[in-house]
C-alpha cells in the first residue's frame, strides 16, 4: 500500500456515504439511522439468531442490543430466548416490522435507480460491473483463516461438504474409505497443520498440510465452498500452506489431484507447481504435482 491508494480508498468512501445518505440519521427518509434499518433488513421473515446477527456486520454485542432495544420499543421486533438455551436469543420481525422492511425495500430500490438514472447505458454497465468487483474484494477482505483441530465441527463440516462434491464431480463417484485420507493426527502439529476459512463465522473452506520430517510437504484436502470462490482463498491457502511448510524447514511441496477438478488443476500450474511422476497410490488422483520452495533458516 502506499499513500495515493490510501487516498483513494478514502475518497471513495466519501463518495459512497454521501451519494447513498448513510450521513443522515433518518435513513431513507425514515425516522431511524442506517444502522436500524440494516438489521431490520438482515433479520429478515425467518428471524435470526442475535449472536449470527452480530458476526454477520462485524458489530460490538453492546452496539447491537442497544439497536435492538430501540426497534423493540418502536414495535418491530421481538426478541426471545430459545428454549433450549436461554443464552441463545433469537429476534423476529413484527408485523409492523414486516411492513417497514417492505418499505425500506422499496425506498433502497429507488435509491439504486437514482444513482443509476442520470448515466447512459454504458455507464450504468460500468458502475454495476465495478461495484461488483469491489463487493467481492471487500468480501475477500474479511475471510479469516484459522488453524483448527481435523476433528473440529468446523472441518468436519468442511471435509463433508467437499467429499459430497467429489462424489458429484468424479466420474467414478468419490468413496472416502478408498481415498488415501490422512489421519488426523497427520493433520496436527508438529505433524501438520489444517486450516479454516471463515465467511461472517461461518465454514467455507479448509487445507491441510503433512509435513513429515526429512519428506515433503504434502497438501490434502483443500476446498473452498461455491458461495465463497472468486474470492482468491485457494490460491491463499497454496501461500499460506508454503509459508508454513517453509518455516517448517521443508523445500519440496506436494500434491495430487483427479482430473475432473480443471479449475484446481489450472491453480496449481500457476502457483508454479511442476507436473510430476506419481509419488503415492491415491485410487482418485490423475495427477501429481511439486513445487520447489525456499526453506526458511531456523532463527
Amino acid at each position: 500500500m502506499d499513500a495515493a491508494q490510501i487516498e483513494e480508498v478514502r475518497r471513495f468512501n466519501r463518495t459512497v456515504t454521501e451519494r447513498v445518505g448513510v450521513l443522515h440519521d433518518r435513513y431513507l427518509g425514515r425516522d431511524r439511522p442506517i444502522g436500524e434499518a440494516r438489521l431490520l433488513w438482515e433479520i429478515g421473515g425467518q428471524g435470526q439468531d442475535v449472536r449470527g446477527l452480530r458476526e454477520r456486520l462485524g458489530l460490538d454485542s453492546g452496539y447491537v442490543s442497544r439497536l435492538l432495544r430501540s426497534l423493540e420499543a418502536a414495535g418491530l421486533v421481538t426478541v426471545e430466548p430459545q428454549p433450549r438455551d436461554r443464552r441463545v436469543r433469537t429476534v423476529r420481525l413484527t408485523e409492523k416490522g414486516r411492513a417497514e422492511r417492505a418499505l425500506l425495500d422499496e425506498r433502497s430500490d429507488d435509491l439504486a435507480g437514482s444513482l443509476l438514472r442520470p448515466l447512459n447505458a454504458a455507464q450504468r454497465a460500468r458502475l454495476v460491473a465495478a461495484m461488483a468487483e469491489v463487493d467481492r474484494l471487500l468480501t475477500a477482505g474479511t475471510v479469516t483463516l484459522d488453524a483448527v483441530d481435523p476433528d473440529h465441527p468446523d472441518a468436519r463440516h468442511c471435509l463433508l461438504s467437499y467429499f459430497a462434491e467429489l462424489q458429484e464431480r468424479f466420474d467414478t463417484g468419490f468413496d472416502p474409505a478408498r481415498s488415501l485420507l490422512p489421519d488426523a493426527g497427520e493433520l496436527r502439529p508438529p505433524h501438520g497443520l489444517f486450516l479454516i476459512a471463515r465467511l461472517h463465522g461461518e465454514p467455507v473452506g479448509c487445507a491441510g498440510v503433512k509435513l513429515p520430517p526429512g519428506a515433503p510437504a504434502e497438501i490434502k484436502r483443500m476446498w473452498v465452498a461455491p458461495q465463497a470462490r472468486r474470492l482468491g482463498l485457494a490460491r491463499r491457502f497454496l501461500t499460506e500452506l508454503e509459508a508454513r511448510a517453509a518455516r517448517h524447514g521443508h523445500d519440496t511441496l506436494r500434491l495430487d489431484t483427479n482430473k475432473s477438478l480443471s479449475a484446481a488443476i489450472n491453480l496449481y500450474h500457476s502457483f508454479g507447481f511442476q507436473e510430476v511422476a506419481a509419488f503415492n497410490d491415491e485410487p482418485y488422483a490423475h495427477h501429481w504435482f511439486e513445487k520447489r520452495i525456499t526453506a526458511a533458516l531456523p532463527e
